[in-house]
């Protein structure tokens, strides 16, 4: 509740408040405004009745006044409860020219304890008259002064204020000038002398006027200079002002002789009459010494202590003079600029911590406070971040900032941040303050297992132990803790039809892969699995990754002689005439490995021979060739073994046996022919010499019935081609052959067994063998069961086709009808030849397999281009065909043709 009296010229606000139930029962406030200038022991104002207060509780309380600086003006009397003047009270001296004036105090009583606040308010009386700084100025004026010359006089001053102060100004007489008067924005008169006749010097020298400043005070109050004009002659051009006002700003704390500002007149006079002097025209009491201008110059100095606190704004009004008495003036504003003394204060009232890394932007981290105790553009405060981050202060109201998101967050990029907040005010210069804060980004499971490739290989020899480890896998996730925790699973597959996890396992901690079984490079190559790596977090997240899984040959596997045969049921031997070069062919040992790489590189090597020195066995090629010429003391029976190894680790052989017969006929081979039966392990060694006598006694009668008999073989053999002209069958070739320019032809080869079976053949791209790189034309001699001798078609044509250089060895596929055309031959070697054999062992001059067909490194993918086709070999009675019918196309063998030959063969 709130009431207002007055007495008279005294009034009296008063304001009650509730009763506090705590140590302070009882506050009041009263106001009262009372005039200044009243008596010692006035009457303010009854306290004890405006509160509310019994007299005897001011007694009993010991009521009395207390603090405030200007309690010495009144007094309290208990017992009336009234407040009294104690002195005089001058508002001019209290409070100089602000207003409203008042000073406050206040009024405790005890038991208990009560404060009441007073507040007196002065109000002005019109106690003080206008006065001018001078009573009486001497102005010089130039009789050439035009009309409208301007003459600046100076304000009275009245320390009253309001209506008590100065409110108009009178000039007096206006026969030569008028008085003008100029009210500013700020409330402030400004009075010029305006010349507005010409004045005479010869005429009046001088002239005398009164200018009155009088108030709106009642009663009013004025005050009066007297003005001393004194005509000049000659000098009729007057100092100008570039400015009629100079507006400046200085700080509080400016040093003594710091410049201001710098005024500036000009006269367009010469000599001394152009010359200016520069002074300062009144200036109010409290501005009075803190500014100094150099006369000369125009600059206006500090030359006190500016205080911000007492004086916002100093006006100084300026002179320029010349030397004729001619004058101009201008004032200079002087704004007084606080100085910047506080910094800003930060409180964090709010903070959230740690934060998850799928927060959102704009989400709020943090409430901040920012407070000013400077006023103005000082206390106006600015928050930002220094550093930069993906946080940003927003201001949210007066005061008060957000710290906000302002990107996305990855806790895998940066785990925690250090956010500098600072805070920091409009004032110049700026003053600011810092604070840290510590935020850290909890992990969210948004990154997978990333395995380091997307597809590993891995390498294990054959032949391995089960449980052997194979490779690790090892996934990584940008998550951490439980998020980050990687365990390992083998995907589900088939490999040739059978489960993956029947090969391998898989360690779900370590991602070591380990064999379950032994592996066999020739029945498996390789094959593929899939792992998956999961993360623990939830959901978990998961990658894959493809795991290739090659199998390593490992050199397990020996050599296999593929010719010549090694039989029991027969005994080849190859035939050298002694006629033969250096360098002539006499077979070539030829060989398979079914390992690959280097475990199949093969090389041959001469082991032991009966004549040191005759043959040499070629390291990579098995061909068995002539190293000198042969002599007539060389044995005719020569027996040669050779060792085949291949390249492995540890390398693995096998060796063959090669006989070698040194003749020039058949006569002198049939000598020794039974040198060779006893080397052999054959057990129908009685047959074998039976036939051999047989053969020796019809050797003569069957030369005799050669030329007979061929004229009806070759008829029986032109009806007979059309048959098995183009069966697949494996053609043999003498296994001594001269290249183009060599020395040496092949001529004769002896091998006691029947004809061979032609029920297996190879096809014409999977002829196991050597090849050479040209072509070669030879003649053969083929010796049949009955003694006669053919031609096979390719001797009848005279070309035996080559297909290059030794290439890459066979294939798999290749290397198995390989070994079993040797087993095929070795089995009708044996059933022929063995011991139940019509005639026995029988001498048979024929063609060996031709092993330059299309031949293959073993684990090489490469594939020589194939031959032309090869004829099939006539039967043992096929007599020579002329070439023109031996190159004739040919039908292929049927089921029906082949009864057709064996029926044939009987007859």
């Amino acid at each position: 509740m709130a009431q207002i009296k007055c007495h008279g010229s005294i009034c009296v606000s008063r304001i009650w408040f509730f009763l506090l139930f705590f140590h302070y029962p009882v506050h009041g406030q009263v106001r009262y405004s009372v005039p200044e200038e009243m008596a010692k022991g006035s009457v303010i104002g009854n306290v004890a009745a405006d509160l509310g207060i019994d007299i005897k509780r001011l007694k009993s309380g010991r009521a009395r006044v207390v603090t405030g600086d200007n309690t010495r003006y009144v007094d309290l009397v208990t017992d009336k409860g009234t407040l009294v003047v104690n002195e005089r009270i001058d508002r001019e001296l209290l409070c100089s020219d602000m207003s409203p004036c008042s000073f406050s105090f206040e009024i405790i009583l005890e038991n208990p304890i009560q404060l009441i606040e007073v507040m007196i308010e002065i109000t002005d009386v019109n106690d003080h008259a206008p006065t001018f700084p001078k009573d009486e100025v001497n102005i010089e004026i130039s009789e050439t002064a035009t009309q409208g010359a301007r003459f600046r006089l100076d304000n009275a001053y009245d320390p009253d204020v309001g209506v008590n102060t100065i409110q108009s100004y009178n000039l007096r007489p206006t026969d030569n000038f008028v008085l003008k008067q100029e009210t500013r924005p700020d409330g402030n008169k400004y009075i010029e002398m305006i010349l507005q006749s010409p004045v005479d010097r010869e005429k009046q020298e001088e002239l005398s006027l009164i200018l009155t400043a009088t108030d709106g005070g009642h009663p009013q109050r004025s005050g009066v200079m007297k003005i001393n004009i004194k005509v000049l002659d000659a000098n009729d051009n007057a100092p100008v002002f570039s400015q009629n006002i100079y507006r400046v700003s200085v700080p509080e704390n400016s040093s003594k002789g710091t410049i201001v500002a710098k005024v500036s007149a000009t006269d367009a006079d010469k000599g001394a009459n152009g010359e200016v002097r520069y002074t300062f025209r009144h200036t109010g009491d409290t501005n009075s010494g803190v500014f100094e201008i150099n006369e000369m110059s125009g600059e206006i100095s500090v030359n006190g202590t500016i205080d911000f606190e007492k004086s916002k704004k100093i006006e100084l009004s300026i002179e320029a003079r010349d030397p004729g008495g001619l004058t101009d003036s201008c004032s200079v504003i002087i704004d007084v600029i606080d100085v910047n003394d506080n910094i800003p204060v930060i409180t964090l009232t709010s903070f959230t911590n740690p934060i998850p890394e799928d927060a959102s932007p704009g989400t709020t981290v943090a409430v901040i406070n920012v407070k000013d105790l400077d006023s103005g553009q000082n206390g106006q405060v600015n928050c930002f971040v220094t550093t930069k981050s993906p946080f940003v202060i927003k201001s949210s109201i007066r005061n008060y900032f957000t710290l906000q998101i302002d990107e996305q967050l990855n806790r895998e990029t940066q785990s925690d941040y250090n956010i500098t907040i600072t805070a920091t005010d409009e004032g110049s210069p700026s003053l600011s303050s810092n604070k840290t804060l510590h935020i850290r980004v909890s992990d969210v499971n948004d990154n997978p297992p990333i395995f380091e490739k997307q597809s590993y290989t891995a390498f294990v020899l054959e032949n391995n132990s089960p449980g052997t480890s194979i490779f690790v896998v090892r996934a990584t996730d940008a998550d951490c803790c439980q998020n980050a925790r990687v365990s390992y699973v083998l995907e589900d597959s088939d490999v040739n039809g059978v489960p993956a996890s029947s090969f391998v396992s898989l360690n779900s901690e370590t991602g070591i892969i380990y064999a379950v079984r032994s592996f066999d490079y020739e029945q498996l190559r390789g094959f593929q699995i899939s792992v998956r790596a999961h993360d623990g977090g939830s959901p978990p997240l998961s990658g894959n990754a493809t795991v290739h899984i090659v199998i390593l040959d490992q050199n397990d596997n020996a050599p296999q002689v593929l010719y010549p045969v090694q039989t029991g049921g027969s005994l080849v031997a190859e035939m050298v005439p002694r006629s033969a070069d250096v360098g002539y062919l006499v077979t070539k040992v030829v060989a398979v490995d079914v390992d690959s790489g280097q475990n199949a590189w093969l090389s041959y090597k001469l082991l032991k021979t009966t004549e040191r020195g005759l043959f040499d066995v070629g390291l990579q090629n098995g061909e068995i060739r002539t190293v000198r010429q042969v002599s007539d003391k060389d044995p005719v029976k020569q027996k040669l073994t050779v060792v085949v190894e291949d390249n492995g680790h540890p390398s693995r052989s096998a060796t063959v046996n090669v006989n070698v017969v040194v003749a020039d006929s058949f006569p002198e081979v049939l000598s020794e022919f039974s040198d060779f039966t006893h080397s052999t392990d054959y057990s129908d060694n009685l047959t074998f010499y039976l036939v051999l006598a047989l053969a020796s006694v019809s050797f003569l009668f069957i030369s005799s019935l050669v030329v007979i008999i061929s004229i009806k073989i070759h008829r029986w053999r032109q009806s007979r081609i059309y048959y098995q002209a183009n069966l697949p069958v494996i053609p043999y070739y003498p296994p001594q052959y001269a290249d183009a320019g060599c020395t040496g032809t092949l001529q004769h080869v002896y091998n006691y067994e029947n004809p061979p079976n032609t029920d297996w053949r190879f096809s014409q791209n999977q002829r196991p063998g050597p090849s050479g790189q040209y072509r070669f034309y030879t003649t053969q001699e083929r010796w049949t069961s009955n003694g006669k001798m053919r031609a096979s078609p390719e001797e009848a044509t005279g070309v035996v086709t080559g297909t290059g250089p030794w290439p890459n060895p066979p294939t798999e596929a290749e290397q198995l009808q390989a070994l079993m055309a040797a087993a095929n031959e070795v089995s009708e070697a044996t059933a022929t030849l063995g011991p139940g054999s019509r005639y026995g062992p029988q001498l048979t001059l024929q063609r060996a397999p031709d092993f330059r067909q299309n031949v293959y490194i073993p684990g090489s993918t490469a594939t020589l281009t194939a031959n032309p086709p090869q004829q099939a070999l006539p039967p043992p009675q096929a007599q020579v065909l002329p070439p023109s019918q031996a190159d004739a196309p040919k039908a292929a063998q049927t089921p029906a043709s082949k009864k057709k030959v064996a029926k044939k063969d009987k007859k």
